[in-house]
C-alpha cells in the first residue's frame, strides 16, 4: 500500500548550492510528522518543496503514491490538496473568525459550508469568537482560527510552518498538544516544521532532524532522545554531556564515573576509545554513594532540581534530584549512574572514521 507522503532522495538546490541534499522518508495516512533543526538548516526549504512553491534538482515526491514532484516539474500546489498553515497565520484582518474558516469552502454549498464552520468552530473552541476579528483575538486563538481554515476543505496533507513560533515556550508546547487532537480527531495527516524539540515531541509521531539540507535521523521521540544516530542528534535533543570513556571488552566501558555497561559501537575493541552520552537522569542522586561531585550550578524547577557536577578532573555532568534535595551550590553531592540506554560513540579517529 502507497504511503500518504513520500520524499526521494530529494535536492531542492538555490542556484549551484543544494539547500536539502538528498532527503528520503515518508508518513502513513493519519500521521503526524516533523522536520526538526537549527535556523538554516533547509526545514523550511523542503517544506515549500511539498507544498509545489519550489522546484526539485533530482529526486521525487509522491502522495497517496502519485508523483507530484520530480527534477524541474511540480505539479502546482492548487492541484495537491495541501493545507498551509503559516508562521504569521495569514489570517484576513477585515473578515470575521467564521468567515477566514469558510475562505476556502466556494464550492460548498451554503448549508455544507455552514455546517462545516460550526464544526470546525467546535472542535477548535472557537465557537464563541465566531464574529470576532483577528485583532481581537489572543494569538493561540488566532493560530487555532489559522488551523480550522487550513482544514476546512479536508486536504489531503497539512503543513504547518513554525505555527507556534510567535508564542511564549509553555504555550507553544500547550498549543502543539491540542493541535495534535484536533488533527487526530480529524484523522488528517500533517507535517510540521519547527526548531523547537519540545514542540515537535509533543505533536509528532515521526520526527526528522536535519543538519545543513542532510537527514540526520527520522524516528520517533523515544528513540531521537536515547539512541541518537550520531553526535548532532545527541547534542540537539534533550540535555545531557559527553563522557570520555574506554572499552574493556563484553560491552564494559571505563570512565571516571565507574564501568558502565551497553552495547558498543559495532568494531569496537578493547581499549577503543569513546564518548558517551550522558542525560540528566542517567546521574541519580543518592547520599549514600562514595562517588561525590561539586555542585557548581542548579535551576529550580518545581518538583526538581538540575544540578550541575563537577566531577575531579573539572569534566561537569547534569543531575536531576527531587526539588527537597536542597544542596548549596559549592557543597558535595553523592551520585550514582544508571543508564539504560546507553549511547556511546567513538572517539574521533578510532575504528577508521569519526561520528
Amino acid at each position: 500500500m502507497a504511503k500518504h507522503l513520500e520524499v526521494l532522495d530529494a535536492v531542492v538546490a538555490y542556484q549551484a548550492e543544494p539547500v536539502v541534499r538528498e532527503v528520503s522518508f515518508a508518513l502513513d495516512a493519519g500521521q503526524i510528522g516533523c522536520l526538526l533543526g537549527p535556523s538554516g538548516c533547509g526545514k523550511t526549504t523542503l517544506l515549500r518543496a511539498i507544498a509545489g512553491f519550489e522546484l526539485l534538482r533530482s529526486g521525487e515526491i509522491r502522495m497517496r503514491g502519485q508523483v507530484v514532484s520530480h527534477a524541474g516539474w511540480a505539479l502546482p500546489p492548487e492541484k495537491r490538496q495541501v493545507g498551509m498553515v503559516f508562521q504569521d497565520f495569514a489570517l484576513f484582518p477585515h473578515l470575521k473568525a467564521g468567515d477566514n474558516i469558510a475562505f476556502g469552502l466556494r464550492h460548498f454549498s451554503e448549508r455544507e459550508r455552514r455546517a462545516r464552520v460550526q464544526a470546525l468552530l467546535k472542535l477548535t473552541g472557537l465557537s464563541e469568537y465566531e464574529n470576532s476579528y483577528p485583532h481581537q483575538l489572543s494569538g493561540g486563538q488566532q493560530q487555532r482560527v489559522a488551523l480550522a481554515r487550513a482544514m476546512a476543505p479536508r486536504p489531503e496533507l497539512l503543513l504547518l510552518d513554525e505555527p507556534f513560533s510567535n508564542m511564549d515556550a509553555e504555550l507553544r508546547e500547550q498549543l502543539a498538544r491540542e493541535v495534535r487532537d484536533i488533527l487526530r480527531n480529524e484523522e488528517i495527516t500533517a507535517l510540521l516544521v519547527t526548531h523547537d524539540q519540545h514542540e515537535a515531541f509533543a505533536m509528532a509521531d515521526e520526527i526528522g532532524v536535519l543538519k545543513q539540507g542532510r537527514l540526520m535521523q527520522w524516528d520517533n521521540g523515544y528513540n531521537l532522545y536515547h539512541r541518537p544516530a550520531n553526535r548532532f542528534v545527541a547534542d540537539f535533543i534533550g540535555q545531557g554531556v559527553i563522557l570520555p570513556g574506554e572499552a574493556l571488552g563484553d560491552g564494559l566501558v571505563k570512565t571516571e564515573l565507574g564501568v558502565i555497561r551497553g552495547e558498543l559501537p559495532r568494531g569496537c575493541q578493547t581499549g577503543c576509545k569513546l564518548e558517551l552520552l550522558l542525560r540528566p537522569d542517567d546521574i541519580q542522586h543518592d547520599d549514600q554513594s562514595p562517588l561525590q561531585a561539586k555542585v557548581v550550578a542548579k535551576a529550580f524547577r518545581g518538583a526538581e532540581f538540575l544540578y550541575t557536577l563537577e566531577l575531579a578532573s573539572g569534566t561537569r555532568v547534569l543531575c536531576l534530584a527531587p526539588s527537597h534535595h536542597d544542596h548549596a551550590i559549592g557543597g558535595l553531592l553523592g551520585i550514582r549512574v544508571e543508564v539504560d540506554h546507553l549511547v556511546v560513540f567513538p572517539q574521533p579517529g578510532q575504528m577508521g572514521n569519526s561520528v
